[in-house]
């Protein structure tokens, strides 16, 4: 192996010895419980001598992320209008075809139908990402999680039972405006974390706010597509009132807070001018 090869290089040069395993499958490390090298990463620019062992990992079956995506949000998008147009076989044969006397619930189902459409928007033409797959066992997880939620919040929005948020449309109004802030703020953020990736660039920058006034939350946290994101589901939470609405935004706000820490712990490490103002994912808080 030359000592300017790359480590993408090196998985292409494994993968023609062992072919099968292809480069997605492969973890290749300078030490067994250290961290997988990335592709742009070169031999000799990493803390080796003249000869280096490296160690191989097979991380399974993988698929990209963008089949991942577009699995996941899709379910939620078709699971949701079962409930919203009341099929038989949910809430009974009494209740068919019948629609809700609760203008809350058509405006609830729009704005659940409108964020996973924003989603699979993003996933074809806006997402670039920095690994192209994930391994294929995940994607039930992901699924039972994005798909039965979905389920479970449609099932009660939609129940002939529902009674809606206590101090009417203002209420509604109030977070109708909400909803569609922070879902042009997450969309917003979208775009300007991949206008770093142009032209399939791979290697990490720093965001910085641009002139889009929904970047300027980058002044005071790493992750502001986290924070608009949990936005969005409060938002929900408030417009329809539900409980179980409210418990899928906790467990939201509990994994984006996990993701927004990690994220940020490694931009501390990677950048040494990296802005202290900045916290994980709520201004000066958290």
């Amino acid at each position: 192996v030359e000592p300017n090869a790359t480590i993408r290089e090196i998985r292409l040069m494994f993968h023609r010895l062992y072919p099968q395993w292809y480069p997605a499958r492969q973890s290749i490390k300078l030490d067994p419980k250290g961290k997988s090298l990335r592709d742009e990463e070169i031999l000799q620019h990493l803390p080796v001598g003249t000869t280096a062992t490296l160690y191989f990992k097979d991380l399974g079956p993988q698929i990209g992320w963008t089949t991942v995506f577009l699995i996941e949000y899709t379910g939620p998008l078709f699971i949701y209008f079962l409930f919203y147009f009341r099929m038989p076989f949910v809430y009974g044969l009494d209740e068919r075809f019948t629609s809700s006397p609760h203008p809350v619930v058509n405006l609830a189902c729009i704005c659940h139908s409108f964020h996973y459409i924003k989603r699979l928007i993003e996933t074809v033409f806006v997402h670039r990402f920095s690994h192209g797959t994930m391994p294929l066992r995940n994607i039930v997880k992901n699924c039972l999680y994005y798909w039965g939620f979905a389920a479970w919040l449609a099932y009660y929005i939609n129940h002939p039972l529902y009674t809606p948020p206590s101090y009417g449309k203002k209420q509604i109004n109030f977070a109708v405006i909400m909803f569609l802030l922070c879902e042009a703020g997450n969309f917003s953020i979208h775009v300007a974390l991949s206008d770093l990736r142009r032209n399939g660039a791979k290697t990490r920058k720093i965001p910085y706010p641009t002139k889009n006034p929904f970047t300027w939350l980058f002044f005071f946290v790493s992750c502001p597509n986290y924070t608009y994101e949990v936005g969005t589901w409060i938002s929900f939470t408030v417009m329809t009132q539900c409980v179980p609405v409210g418990l899928f935004t906790l467990l939201c706000f509990i994994q984006m807070t996990i993701w927004a820490k990690d994220k940020h712990c490694t931009y501390l490490r990677e950048f040494k001018d990296y802005p202290s103002l900045r916290m994980p994912i709520i201004p000066f808080l958290l």
